[in-house]
């Protein structure tokens, strides 16, 4: 049994239409042919977009580099470029209801998380504002009377910015301000299934003072467009949020030219339970890290590792709790898990719980899709009895699927832990918190969480080990991504060579 919500048809809905923003001006695609998004709780088109080429991309990557090499945004005070991205962050607040309904509709999250993330990507905007006037190198006089060192952090030029279509606002903003706080240049490429939010953002920066060129975006596929944002010479650095393979591409493309590369990839989060942890509070947890965004999220908590003593009355209770979880209508204000990105990413996440199920797991709960008659929905779904060796424990399903594992010595439970390519991050649920310290400190991921979930911070640094990425994000350091060091290495008076007469 689920709770449903159903759809309500979205009557009299016109499909709204963009242009890409290249040089400050909003135009159209080079070959003058559009993609439309059908909204994957509706079932009907809500918005189209420009289909970008490669002639698009390099007219932006072009406008960037101007922009950067002879334009005065990098040679603004920090506290010029602070300003304009309090006032971005003011603006974003002001418009977030649009901008949570325009990411609701397009990638079927719940508007009531929408709004939620649409408040913490403001929280974003003004950190990396306060950033922006913090950035600073270093000085040394300790050199001997005849020499000063200066190591300068200087904006390290053209930043290409490419996000999916999980959390379309919320990712960009965990990039784009960072650079610009440095002082770099963009072109942003969205994911051309949910491009609204971020063309609109085009307009608020503009709005708040960001000159022509210095954000550029561009919508269109990877082929289309990635591939050359990736490539060309003109770029610095790649900032890439997605899927790992996509991620091995994306530094294969870059290092044609040593660009730098930042890249936040998948994830197959554990969270390691002991028989002392406050069950209440976890099983809410593991339900809330499993089907958040419908389960497509990176650091969704889709493997449990039970203490075999608990892991029967865990499964049942999560299991009673996922049948009061509201699966349905994205735009109903009590929705918990709302549509499936796409038809064609339903019936993978389909396949996963069918090839489980063959290969032994048990089904607790769901396992299904929902047939509302519009949009694609899935049930929360539980497979127990999992064992480590399975498809669905080691890929990422990108769905509300949560796989139950079980352990009995602590060491079993990192051994499990650590067993896939990804490395993201983890939980930990004990009340003895040298269980939670022994066990963090072993498991090799980004982040841990203990006795919590999800929880973040514009001040925590995100990003993971192994195949969940390269670098970090957020956090205090995250300008200090954008730059490159240079060091000035001076001499003061008199200096006599090797070849001199001594």
């Amino acid at each position: 049994m689920t709770v449903t919500v159903q759809p309500k048809p979205l009557t009299n809905y016109k499909a709204r239409d963009y242009r890409m923003l290249i040089d400050g001006a909003w135009v159209e695609a080079a070959d003058g042919k559009t993609l439309e998004r059908v909204a994957p709780g509706h079932g009907i088109a809500v918005s189209r977009y420009q289909a970008g080429t490669k002639r698009d991309a390099e007219k932006a990557i072009a406008a960037a580099r101007r922009a950067f090499d002879d334009g005065r945004w990098p040679r603004m005070t920090g506290a010029e470029r602070s300003n304009i991205l309090l006032k971005a962050a003011d603006l974003i607040a002001a418009r977030a209801d649009d901008l949570a309904y325009l990411d609701t509709i397009e990638s079927g999250k719940p508007i009531s998380q929408a709004k939620a993330e649409l408040g913490g990507a403001a929280d974003i905007w003004r950190y990396a504002a306060a950033l922006a006037r913090d950035l600073h190198g270093e000085s040394y006089n300790t050199l001997g009377e005849g020499t000063l060192g200066v190591v300068l952090r200087e904006a390290i030029g053209v930043v290409s910015i490419i996000t999916p279509w999980n959390f379309p606002f919320l990712i960009v903003s965990q990039k784009l301000p960072f650079a610009l706080a440095a002082g770099c240049t963009t072109v942003v490429k969205p994911s051309e299934l949910t491009s609204g939010s971020t063309l609109v953002l085009g307009e608020i920066l503009a709005e708040a003072g960001v000159p022509a060129g210095v954000v550029n975006i561009v919508t269109g596929t990877g082929p289309e467009v990635g591939a050359t944002m990736t490539t060309h010479p003109d770029v610095d650095m790649v900032s890439f949020t997605g899927s790992t393979g996509i991620g091995r591409l994306t530094m294969a493309n870059a290092a044609q030219t040593l660009k730098k590369v930042s890249l936040e990839l998948g994830g197959k989060n554990p969270q390691i339970v002991f028989p002392d942890a406050n069950l209440d509070e976890f099983v809410d947890a593991a339900v809330f890290g499993a089907y958040f965004n419908a389960g497509e999220c990176c650091n969704a908590g889709s493997r449990l590792i039970l203490h075999k003593s608990i892991a029967s009355d865990v499964i049942g209770r999560i299991a009673e709790i996922s049948k009061q979880v509201k699966v349905g209508d994205p735009l109903d204000a009590s929705t918990q898990v709302g549509a499936i990105i796409t038809p064609q990413h339903l019936q993978k996440i389909q396949s996963y719980v069918a090839g489980a199920s063959d290969g032994g797991a048990t089904l607790a709960h769901g396992g299904e899709a929902l047939d509302f008659g519009i949009g694609q929905f899935m049930t929360p779904t539980i497979l127990s009895n999992v064992t480590a060796d399975m498809a669905v424990a080691r890929e990422e399903v990108f769905g509300p699927v949560l796989s139950v594992l079980t352990f009995e010595a602590a060491e079993e439970a990192i051994r499990i832990a650590n067993s896939i390519d990804y490395g993201l991050s983890a939980g930990v649920w004990s009340r003895d918190f040298d269980t939670c310290l022994t066990i963090g400190r072993k498991v090799r991921a980004g982040t841990i969480w203990m006795n919590t979930f999800m929880d973040g911070a514009s001040e925590l640094p995100f990003g993971g080990y192994k195949q969940s990425g390269l670098g970090r994000e957020l956090g205090r350091h995250a300008v200090e991504d954008y730059t490159e060091t240079k060091t000035l290495n001076m001499h003061i008076g008199a200096r006599t060579g090797w070849w001199m007469p001594r």
